[in-house]
């Protein structure tokens, strides 16, 4: 009896560890998932950016407005990216 109860502790043991690697593991991956979010935000910013040097061209007098509509929208878009490496970071550090 006591011989049973050794090796199922044993076992139990291996399955936590496992089970830690694991977990680890998939932290990683997830990690990694999450930084791939600064590639949408590259590229909503760049579509941004030449969406207002087109309207600039088109209509130089409201350059102005046009100018902050495209950085409160390259800010908005950038929020994306940060949050995704600040999850990634998170994740990492577990």
């Amino acid at each position: 009896m006591f011989v049973n109860f050794v090796s199922l502790l044993n076992l139990i043991c291996e399955v936590a560890v496992y089970n830690a690697d694991f977990a680890r593991g998939m932290a990683y991956l997830g990690a990694g998932i999450a930084v791939v979010t600064g590639i949408g935000a590259g590229i909503g910013q760049g579509m941004a950016a030449a969406k207002a040097a087109e309207a600039v061209g088109r209509q130089p007098e409201a350059s102005g407005k046009i100018q902050i509509t495209m950085l409160i929208g390259q800010a908005v878009t950038e929020t994306t990216g940060l949050y995704g490496f600040i999850i990634a970071l998170i994740l990492l550090s577990k």
